[in-house]
């Protein structure tokens, strides 16, 4: 009669442990996805936890039915052990999926330099990210190899500075010089108003005269607005006879 009781309350375990279990599974969804968190990590992160609770009542129906537990939890544990150890490398990326799409230090579309690549953000997985180059290649970086470097994302703000220098000689008009490169960045119909960009001295060099062009730019049109400037300025520099010199050596001899 005692184990007839036993069945019963070991199946009423695991009938009820299963529907307890959908439910708390489903509540941990719908909070994830109020959250805004990546569908990937609430998919992953609701089988981690269903398979979780399944096993809990699953032990607390043998341990009704009499069996002893311990030593299959300590089986269980040292399987997870070496489990643990021997993906080490994937639980560190898994790690740093959760961490990347928790706090969102990038989203897709976003153009990035991460673990010593350059590209646009195409797919962020639990484990990789992948990343499409500025000539079309597809790069997949471990994310445990992105999270443990520093992050630069440029296109996390709407605007960004072009910072450029230009030289001029010696014997050139400084001011002259200043006055162009100024003219043409008032005229770029792309370069904003605010912050005013900026021409200033930044050194006298051994060879040259050196000046900080720094204008400000949304950032779709960074790359854009620098090649032109360039080419304008050198093109207005050459019609106005102002040199930009190349590095030089003075020698004199007694003989």
């Amino acid at each position: 009669m005692d184990w007839i009781v036993n069945i019963i309350f070991a199946i009423a375990i695991v009938v009820i442990g299963r529907m307890a279990a959908k439910w708390i599974v489903k509540l941990l969804r719908k909070m994830m996805v109020r959250s805004d968190l990546d569908p990937i990590l609430v998919n992953f992160a609701g089988s981690i936890a269903n398979a979780v609770l399944l096993l809990l009542v699953f032990i607390a129906a043998l341990n009704q039915l009499g069996v002893d537990t311990t030593s299959l939890i300590a089986l269980l544990g040292a399987a997870g052990l070496a489990i643990g150890l021997a993906l080490q490398g994937s639980l560190q990326n898994f790690a740093a999926g959760v961490m990347m799409t928790v706090f969102r230090p990038f989203k897709l579309g976003d153009f990035i330099d991460a673990g010593g690549v350059t590209g646009v953000v195409e797919h962020i997985a639990i484990f990789s990210t992948t990343l499409k180059t500025g000539d079309n290649r597809e790069i997949i970086i471990p994310n445990g190899q992105i999270y443990a470097g520093a992050i630069t994302n440029f296109s996390a703000r709407d605007t960004r500075r072009i910072d450029m220098v230009f030289g001029i000689g010696y014997d050139d008009d400084m001011l002259t010089a200043k006055q162009i490169m100024e003219e043409i960045l008032q005229k770029h119909e792309l370069i904003l108003a605010d912050p005013e960009p900026v021409v200033a001295v930044a050194e006298l060099a051994d060879s040259s005269v050196n000046f900080n062009v720094r204008p400000w730019v949304k950032s779709d049109d960074y790359w854009g607005v620098r090649s032109d400037l360039i080419e304008k300025i050198k093109l207005a520099f050459d019609k106005n006879g102002i040199s930009i010199p190349y590095p030089q050596m003075d020698i004199h001899s007694d003989k």
